[in-house]
């Protein structure tokens, strides 16, 4: 499937794009499900609610202890909050987004965690 290697490359040179703007940032490909914050976001014990407003699924590109960088189809902008959901379920949290680069057919896009996700990326 040499178009489905193609568009992996593109996507992941619109985010490495920005990556630069994160020196901690490290390569990674993580499958997740994003959807929109609703409400506060927290059932108040702690846990994400589940009536976010689903946005599409997508991978992440590059991590950092604190952010995630990947692209999506749809228009995303500075500090709009979202729930990541990986598709094994080890990674569940909200961020904001803190970085955008448009581009024609993908938006590269940078969301920094809300609160602390304990060893979500491990560096060898």
């Amino acid at each position: 499937m040499p178009s489905q290697a193609t568009a992996n490359a593109l996507e992941q040179d619109i985010v490495g794009r920005l990556a630069r703007f994160f020196p901690e940032a490290t390569a990674v490909r993580i499958p997740i499900k994003l959807s929109r914050a609703s409400g506060s976001g927290n059932d108040g014990a702690g846990a994400l609610t589940s009536d976010s407003a689903y946005i599409q699924d997508t991978v992440i590109e590059f991590g950092t202890p604190h952010e995630v960088l990947f692209a999506i189809n749809h228009p995303l902008e500075f500090a709009d909050r979202v729930v990541l959901n990986s598709k094994d379920g080890s990674l569940q949290a909200e961020a904001s987004v803190v970085a955008v680069q448009y581009h024609p057919e993908r938006t590269a896009v940078a969301v920094r965690f809300l609160k602390h996700v304990p060893n979500w990326i491990v560096k060898s």
